[in-house]
């Protein structure tokens, strides 16, 4: 199991790529997020709705009402332009960084 503090920091990239994908609800993100990771990354249902109020305040998402499901809507999350650009921003910088962290971290296996 990984420290989720390591990811933790990544999480609103994490959002930003899977709603760039398609339009999702928070429950959906939460339970792609364990998918793809394998459960190894699970996510809060405090800490991701907090992760949506932070990139709805910066305009990188917007939310919209969806299916009636139990009694409820659903709120869904959609990407903007400005979060694609912040998107590929955020990959670049990640490349960078998995460049430098591999230069000290390689051949220790």
């Amino acid at each position: 199991m990984i420290r989720s503090d390591i990811l933790r920091g990544h999480l609103d990239s994490i959002i930003l790529r899977l709603i760039f994908e398609k339009d999702q609800y928070g429950y959906e993100i939460s339970k792609e997020i364990s998918k793809r990771t394998q459960n190894r990354f699970q996510v809060k249902e405090a800490t991701l709705y907090a992760a949506f109020q932070r990139l709805e305040r910066k305009e990188l998402i917007e939310s919209y009402s969806g299916d009636i499901t139990h009694g409820s809507k659903r709120k869904y999350y959609r990407i903007t332009m400005l979060g694609k650009a912040f998107l590929q921003e955020t990959y670049k910088e990640w490349q960078e960084t998995k460049e430098i962290i591999d230069m000290f971290m390689e051949g220790l296996d």
